[in-house]
């Protein structure tokens, strides 16, 4: 017996952890999970710290420049040819070893401003990749309600036709008890049986959807792809009343992410044309430098000793051939920030376009909201009707099971369209920027 209970315990610690238990969580905390574990989040924030370092690498450009170098050589014959190449030369003296040790320093005045503008270049930049990260958070944010809301919907579904289901079952029993007394025919029950095993079919599907949706949430808001997310299926919360469509138009034109990342970038293409412009501006700068060397051969008489030379002063430089070959390049920059106004003004008509769409769209999907309630409390009367004058054999039980069928129908139609309208809504929020 002990090497059973040993092998018995060692299976049930290797045994994994339950993760098939649901973990209730709101839109809110999946929307706090995913700004924590999102891999799209993730990189764009990365991109943002390397814009920001590369910031920082363009303001140091402003410090000046220091440069140590050392040398050794050796020093071949010298010989002389006093009498032509023809004849034996003289061989001059010269020592073989040479040493050379010292360093160089360069502190930038003036270069057309183009330090200052490399700094507002990387600070664009930067602007830019911040405002990517908020078009990803966005949409993350977006996608991730779009998932926790279809499954909700089909948490809701479910419900809804388990309900159905013991409905169907208790209205199966008595319509068999009317078949054995002869009072309806076999093909009632037939039909009743066969509705019930759709059903059954159905919830099968619905459970598959329930699962399919969790793991792409869990994937989505990088937590175990086995847990199973429990949603809030109550849909007790009142959607926001729409506002005008020109309020959400200037919400848009301050906040939409897209309409913003081409304004930044607009703004790069006039700086990178500045800095073109900049190719034909002098260059001046204070320098200075100091130099041992050994031995001392660069001023007559030539010495065997180690000397010292340093020199400070001003380096002024001027590019004169780049009036004839920045030309081209200037006309090429001119032309790139002409494209990037049009591509703006363009971004500014697909917002505007988004928004309209979007705030049209929300609005229709509240009107179904109040037309899917309308249309219960007709499918209910109906079916109350088609019960009552059916088990008084006053109708067939193709009009019963159409009244049941139409009666769950416009119960997954208002779920669709709660579901539907807030969706909408948070499209209208991702498209003006708010989201």
């Amino acid at each position: 017996m002990l090497p059973f209970m040993f092998l018995t315990m060692c299976v049930t610690a290797q045994q994994p952890h339950d993760t098939t238990k649901p973990l209730h969580l709101t839109l809110v905390q999946i929307w706090e999970q995913a700004e924590l574990n999102n891999k799209r989040i993730a990189m764009s924030r990365l991109r943002v710290e390397s814009s920001e370092e590369a910031l920082k690498d363009a303001k140091a450009e402003r410090l000046p420049e220091i440069n140590a170098a050392g040398a050794y050589a050796r020093v071949t014959n010298m010989p002389v040819y006093e009498d032509g190449l023809f004849h034996t030369p003289d061989q001059f003296p010269v020592l073989h070893n040479f040493y050379k040790v010292g360093g160089e320093a360069y502190f930038n005045i003036y270069n057309g401003n183009k330090t200052n503008l490399e700094i507002k270049k990387g600070a664009t930049e930067h602007a830019i990749a911040e405002e990517q990260k908020n078009l990803t958070v966005s949409e993350v944010k977006f996608n991730a309600a779009v998932c926790y809301l279809d499954l909700a919907r089909s948490c809701r579904f479910k419900e809804l036709i388990a309900k159905d289901i013991e409905e169907q079952e208790r209205q199966l029993v008595h319509i068999q008890e009317l078949q054995k007394n002869g009072v309806v025919l076999k093909s009632d029950v037939l039909r009743a049986t066969l509705k019930l095993s759709r059903q059954k079919m159905g919830m099968i599907q619905i459970e598959n959807d329930i699962a399919i949706a969790s793991q792409k949430l869990d994937l989505m808001i990088g937590i175990d792809e086995h847990v199973l997310i429990q949603p809030d299926s109550s849909m007790t919360t009142d959607l926001a009343v729409p506002g005008t469509y020109d309020d959400y138009l200037v919400a848009a034109a301050e906040h939409a992410h897209e309409y913003r990342i081409s304004e930044r970038e607009t703004a790069l293409k006039e700086l990178s044309l500045k800095q073109v412009k900049a190719n034909v501006a002098p260059r001046i700068g204070l320098f200075a430098e100091y130099n041992w060397s050994y031995p001392q051969i660069q001023f007559y008489p030539y010495g065997d000793a180690v000397y010292g030379l340093g020199m400070y002063g001003v380096k002024a430089s001027f590019p004169i051939s780049s009036f004839y070959h920045n030309k081209h390049k200037e006309k090429a920059a001119k032309l790139q920030l002409e494209r990037q106004e049009v591509e703006h003004k363009e971004t500014g008509d697909v917002v505007r376009q988004q928004v309209n769409e979007a705030y049209l769209r929300y609005k229709e999907a509240l009107t179904r909201i109040d037309v899917a309630e309308t249309n219960i409390k007709q499918a209910t009367e109906n079916l109350r009707i088609v019960n009552n004058t059916y088990f008084n054999q006053l109708s067939l039980v193709t009009d019963l099971l159409d009244a049941d069928t139409q009666m769950l129908q416009t119960k997954f139609d208002l779920v669709s369209a709660n579901i539907a309208a807030r969706v909408r809504y948070y499209q209208l929020q991702k498209v003006i920027g708010n989201l």
